[in-house]
């Protein structure tokens, strides 16, 4: 999944009618503060969901036909005013439209509607700087290299669909041609390359040439052959654009993607974009399972918002039947680099966007200007000429880049060398006036250290090169930070593995150096989609429930960085990174091949386990448990724990350390796990079950789980943030402005005189709904808003809006509601839950409809 520009609109609430523009009124003095418009997370494109299965699961095309015929004449008979944007029949039934939020409540009580939900959107992931081709040290962290070169599997006779951003097929890595008997045989352009999202006209086409680069990228990793080996390099792909040059695109056209791979009969679709802090019920996430559960497996990556906190997993990622992603860093980064004196040490850097380019040549004196505990290194200005004609070497930390460079330049330096305050390297960029006219570049923090040490000791003097190099990486195997967390909100295991992600070099458009550097969730899927590619090379005819349960068992868990070898987060590894030969080679597997647990409130959870012997000799199975690292009970300040659960295992209700397992046969066992007793409530915890072949110790089979301590419906929804919210609101010009009683007056006449409810949700919400209460008597005057499956907010100042506009639904009855005072009651169902006290709800200070 592409880094994002910003944040991804996915929010399941309410769009105002902003059809209508309006002057803003004067806000009254006694109007509370703004609450800036920009900060909400809103949408007027919507997905219909109608009763009916989809033919792929039994349904007839014309029995999906004539209900979407039916809806649309109900909706012209209700006055509904919408665009239709697309229409689905085979995965998924429905359609998806543009409709002001005034009028969802009408839709969702429509005859034959059985939901809606929103659709999201998705920006194109920033653009990276082509880099020299190597992929090799990828692929030696999956084994991708022992497949191809001991065990001879190179994908061939595999068709791996790739929804992305198309695939430059002019690529000689990619086989240079287009169409029948090319290794890009076939795909199709969905939306032109002038398409930008939004009100974008689409232009679709047969052509789904790459105009961005990152669908090149991800294909390389699946399959490039040439001066890029891909995992799978005899594969043939079918490319499905979804994006145009630039923007952002929807997920009714990804899900349109989905169709069309079905329709072209690929093996394995990947796809690195998706839908942020998403349920399973995601139309996107409902259409791949339906794909997988056609013969299909479905790869996706996470999401990239492991810094955002908990549950935030993306869509199609976390469908049931769908293998979702994450990402660990590369061992190894090729970079461009300089030397130093007096050994001529290679220091590899990244430079700053927004700076001048390095040059590839030319000496220069090196000056400190702080040391490696220097917490604000030149964040004050420096002495005048006390750099110049020198590269400064600058500590990172307390103020922007572009800070540190100014001061740097005006001090006379030629070039900045900004190190890293934490273990690593990094990108970034230096924006800001005036523009520096000096180059500025990142290194690492150990690189900076030797520099420091260097300079501490007497001169160094830097020479840039115009070369590259192989440099390690000190994140080596770790969970790459910006992977997401899962679980699910229905406290489903997710993501189910990892795979190389962090600076994964690949194939991009010729006309834009043919190479690049690019990170994120979506450079690990294509790792995993070719590798579901050779396996199917090697096991053909495999189901895609088996394909994710060999790659589960085989994974290999990885410890977190500075944890003294605990192993991370299973609810952010899932099984571990990769192991294709594993997944080739193994002679078992365990069903189910992950354990979502759920909440431990009612004790300890008891799961029973299936070993498959896939060999003609009975094995013997040792049985272990190794425990992961536990998160705390914030969902946006992730804390670390060491809190290993406990586990029993029996067989026919006694204890065992072993199971045997006949020739070609199966045996069960049975675990119980109970939640750590050191662990406070709300945190989540995981492990994994291990089962170690006596025979063969080198055959190791793991099951991951995790699980939620204590009463999930506990977490607050309703959380008050620092906007004041959740309150009563009017727009005042472009953002909402808090109403008190004095002044909640609406004449309900446009957008701009109508009452808001904003609120932030900390959690996932399994339901919303405003219920409208005359104020003297408590009469209820119907439902405003019914919504279900709600994303928790990005960030712990983002929110929901949601308008009313003087009309409600009791059942199928209109109420136009009519003037008088009256209370807006909104309710919240909590993830999982089932009774009264499973919810929250926020009662709206008295207001007056005076039309």
């Amino acid at each position: 999944m592409p880094r994002r520009t910003g944040p991804v609109v996915r929010a399941l609430a309410l769009l105002s009618a902003a059809a209508v523009i309006l002057a803003a009124p004067t806000a009254s003095a006694q109007d509370g503060p703004t609450v800036p418009r920009s900060a909400a997370e809103n949408t007027d494109l919507w997905f219909v969901e109608l009763q009916s299965p989809p033919t792929a699961d039994g349904a007839r095309l014309r029995t999906t036909r004539d209900e979407k015929d039916a809806f649309r004449r109900e909706a012209r008979r209700r006055g509904l005013k919408f665009t239709e944007r697309r229409s689905f029949d085979t995965l998924w039934n429905g359609l998806s439209i543009r409709i002001a939020g005034s009028q969802l409540d009408t839709l969702s009580q429509m005859r034959g509607v059985k939901a809606i939900y929103p659709v999201g959107t998705i920006a194109l992931p920033p653009r990276k700087k082509p880099a020299a081709p190597r992929l090799a040290t990828a692929l030696a962290m999956t084994g991708a290299d022992v497949a191809q070169n001991r065990l001879g599997l190179t994908g061939a006779g595999v068709k791996v669909g790739v929804i992305d951003t198309g695939i430059d097929y002019d690529h000689p890595d990619l086989g240079g041609c287009f169409g029948p008997g090319c290794r890009v045989g076939g795909g199709y352009d969905f939306v032109g390359d002038a398409f930008t999202g939004g009100d974008t006209t689409p232009v679709p086409d047969a052509n789904p040439d790459d105009c961005d680069g990152h669908g090149t990228h991800v294909a390389g990793i699946v399959g490039a052959k040439g001066q890029v080996t891909g995992v799978a390099p005899d594969v043939t792909f079918q490319a499905y654009k979804v994006f145009g040059c630039q923007g952002e695109t929807t997920a009714d056209i990804v899900l349109q993607s989905l169709e069309r791979a079905y329709a072209d009969r690929v093996d394995v679709v990947n796809i690195s974009i998706g839908f942020d802090y998403a349920w399973p019920q995601n139309p996107v996430a409902q259409g791949a399972d339906r794909l997988v559960r056609r013969g299909v497996p479905v790869v996706a990556s996470i999401g990239n918002n492991g810094t955002n906190g908990l549950y935030s997993a993306g869509a199609p990622g976390v469908g049931n039947q769908v293998i979702g992603v994450a990402s660990f860093d590369n061992t190894h980064t090729n970079l461009p680099y300089f030397t130093i004196t007096p050994d001529g040490t290679k220091i590899g850097y990244d430079p700053l966007q927004d700076t001048p380019p390095p040059p590839t040549s030319g000496s220069f004196p090196m000056a400190r200007t702080g040391t490696p505990t220097t917490a604000d290194d030149a964040c004050a200005a420096l002495p005048a000429g006390s750099l110049t004609g020198k590269v400064a070497l600058v500590r990172r930390g307390t103020c922007p880049f572009h800070t540190k460079a100014l001061n740097a330049e005006l001090a006379g330096a030629t070039g900045v060398v900004i190190y890293n305050n934490r273990p690593g390297r990094f990108s970034g960029s230096a924006p800001g006036e005036p523009a520096l006219t000096i180059p500025v570049v990142g290194v690492s923090d150990t690189e900076g250290a030797l520099i420091d040490g260097r300079l501490a000791t007497g001169p160094v003097t830097m020479t840039w090169t115009a070369d590259r190099a192989s440099f390690p990486n000190a994140t080596a195997n770790q969970i790459s930070d910006f992977s997401s967390y899962g679980p699910t909100p229905d406290l489903v295991l997710k993501p189910d593995l990892g795979a190389p992600g962090g600076f994964i070099r690949s194939t991009y458009p010729v006309e834009k150096g043919g190479y690049a550097t690019l990170s994120g969730t979506s450079m690990s899927s294509p790792h995993v989609a070719g590798g579901v590619a050779l396996l199917l090379q090697a096991k053909p005819g495999t189901s895609p429930g088996t394909v994710r349960t060999l790659l589960q068992n085989t994974a290999d868990p990885k410890a977190q960085a500075g944890a003294a070898g605990a192993l991370d987060n299973v609810h952010r590894q899932g099984g571990g990174m990769l192991d294709i030969p594993g997944a080739v080679l193994a002679k078992a597997r365990i069903e189910p091949s992950k354990l979502s647990l759920g909440e431990s409130q009612a004790g300890p959870a008891t799961r029973t386990l299936t070993v498959r012997n896939q060999t003609n000799a009975a094995r013997t199975y040792q049985l272990t448990h190794a425990p992961a690292r536990a998160t705390g009970p914030n969902t946006y300040q992730v804390t670390q724990h060491d809190a290993a659960a406990g586990v029993a295992f029996t067989s026919g209700g006694n204890p065992v350390t072993q199971v045997t397992v006949p020739p070609g046969g199966s045996a069960t066992v049975t675990a119980t796990i109970s939640a750590p007793a050191s662990l406070a409530d709300r945190g989540l915890y995981g492990g994994y079950l291990t089962f170690t072949d006596t025979q063969d110790p080198d055959q190791v089979f793991r099951v991951p789980y995790t699980g939620f301590k204590g009463d999930y419906q506990s977490i607050p929804v309703l959380t008050p943030t620092t906007r004041g919210l959740p309150q009563l609101a009017r727009l005042a010009g472009a953002d909402f402005q808090k109403v008190p009683p004095a002044s909640a007056t609406f004449s309900m006449a446009g957008p701009q005189n109508i009452p808001y409810v904003l609120a932030h949700l900390d959690h996932p919400a399994r339901q919303l709904r405003i219920d409208v209460f005359q104020a003297d008597n408590g009469r209820n005057w119907g439902r405003a808003v019914d919504l279900q499956y709600l994303a928790r907010d990005a960030t712990q100042d983002a929110f929901y809006y949601f308008p009313f506009n003087g009309e409600t639904r009791r059942g199928n009855t209109p109420i136009t509601v009519p003037n008088g005072q009256y209370v807006l009651r909104l309710t919240v169902l909590k993830a999982l839950g089932t009774a009264p006290a499973d919810t929250e709800t926020f009662t709206t200070p008295v207001l007056t409809i005076a039309r």
